[in-house]
C-alpha cells in the first residue's frame, strides 16, 4: 500500500519515513513500548503537485535570494493547500486508520521532515502536530496541514540555515493517540552541563504538548544512571493539557491541591530510566525522549539524539 506501517522494513529509511517516522520504527522494531502506526512517505507531498514540486522549490530560491521568506512562505502554502491525495493514496490512509481502532479512533498526526531528528539538527517544534485527530476525513486534512507547516516563514528560515532549504521531503506519522494520565521529556544526559551520569526528567499532568510547548512549568527530576531521585523540583500546575470531547485539546483547569501534586513516584521514575538507559544503549548515543503514561502503561512517543 501507499502508506508504510511501523513494521514494514522500508519504514526504517529516514527518506521515506522522516526522521520521526524512522526513529519510531527503530523503537518498535527493538521491542520498545511504541503505540503502533502508520506513515505518510516523503515522496507524496510533491507527487501530488502536478509539476513535481518544481513550482514550489522555485518558490523557496527566490526566497533564498531575497532573503526573506515571508511572501515565499505565504504562496507555498497556498499552493499545498490545492494538494489532493491521489486515490490509491487516499484509500490507503482510510485503510489503515480505520485498523488502529475502532469507530473514529483518536490518533496523532505528526510532522515527520526527512532531515528531521538527526545528529546535527533537531528541527524540534519547526513543524505542526495535530492530537486527538477524529475520523478519516479530520486525518486526510491534518496531513494537508502538516504539510503546510513545513513551509513556515520560521521553518524556511530553519532550514536555509541547516541547508536544506530545496528538500520537499515531509512524511506524516499517524499514531494511535495516547491519552496520557502523565507525560514528558526524558534526557539520558544532562544536556546543559554535559554530565552523563545523570539523566533529567521533566512530567506534567494530562498530554506532554504543556511541557514542549513551555505552556506549563514541569516537575523537575534529577535521576541517577539507575534510576534513583537526587534532586526533586515540584511546580503547581494551573492545568494540563487533555482531550476535548469535541475533537483536539483543550486546557483543563486543576485545583491548587491536584495541581501540586507530585506527577510521578520512584517506581515509575526508576522504569523511565531503565528505558532511557536500553533507547540509549540501542541507539549509540544520548537520547532526548518524549513519554506518557496512560493508566499505569508507559509509552515511548518520540525519541532523537540530543542536540546542542
Amino acid at each position: 500500500m501507499p502508506v508504510v506501517s511501523f513494521a514494514e522494513e522500508r519504514c526504517l529509511d529516514v527518506t521515506c519515513a522522516g526522521g520521526k517516522g524512522a526513529s519510531l520504527a527503530r523503537m518498535a522494531a527493538l521491542g520498545l513500548p511504541v503505540p503502533p502506526g502508520f506513515v505518510v512517505p516523503a515522496s507524496c507531498l510533491a507527487e501530488g503537485l502536478p509539476d513535481g514540486g518544481a513550482g514550489l522549490r522555485s518558490l523557496l530560491e527566490r526566497g533564498r535570494a531575497e532573503e526573506s521568506f515571508a511572501a515565499a512562505s505565504r504562496e507555498a502554502q497556498a499552493l499545498v493547500a490545492t494538494v489532493e491525495p491521489a486515490d490509491e493514496l487516499r484509500a490507503s490512509i482510510e485503510t489503515s486508520y480505520a485498523a488502529l481502532g475502532p469507530g473514529d479512533a483518536p490518533v496523532a498526526v505528526r510532522s515527520s521532515a526527512c532531515a528531521e531528528d538527526s545528529d546535527t539538527a533537531s528541527f524540534a517544534g519547526q513543524q505542526e502536530t495535530y492530537l486527538h485527530v477524529r475520523g478519516a476525513g479530520e486525518v486526510l486534512r491534518r496531513i494537508r496541514d502538516c504539510w503546510a507547516s513545513f513551509f513556515t516563514e520560521r521553518a524556511l528560515f530553519y532550514r536555509s540555515k541547516k541547508g536544506a532549504l530545496d528538500d520537499l521531503g515531509m512524511a506524516v506519522v499517524i499514531q494511535r493517540m495516547v491519552d496520557a494520565d502523565v507525560a514528558g521529556v526524558l534526557f539520558t544526559v544532562d544536556p546543559t552541563r554535559g554530565r552523563r551520569d545523570r539523566m533529567l526528567v521533566e512530567a506534567v499532568f494530562g498530554l506532554g504538548e504543556a511541557v514542549v510547548s513551555g505552556q506549563v512549568t514541569p516537575d523537575h527530576y534529577v535521576l541517577t544512571r539507575d534510576g534513583r531521585v537526587k534532586k526533586c523540583r515540584l511546580a503547581t500546575q494551573p492545568y494540563a493539557v487533555t482531550r476535548d470531547p469535541a475533537g483536539g485539546i483543550r486546557e483543563e483547569p486543576l485545583s491548587e491541591e491536584a495541581g501540586s501534586a507530585q506527577t510521578l513516584d520512584e517506581e515509575q521514575l526508576r522504569r523511565l530510566a531503565d528505558v532511557g538507559r536500553d533507547l540509549e544503549d540501542r541507539m549509540g548515543r544520548p537520547q532526548d525522549i518524549e513519554w506518557a503514561i496512560e493508566r499505569g502503561k508507559l509509552f515511548v512517543l518520540q525519541a532523537r539524539p540530543v542536540t546542542t
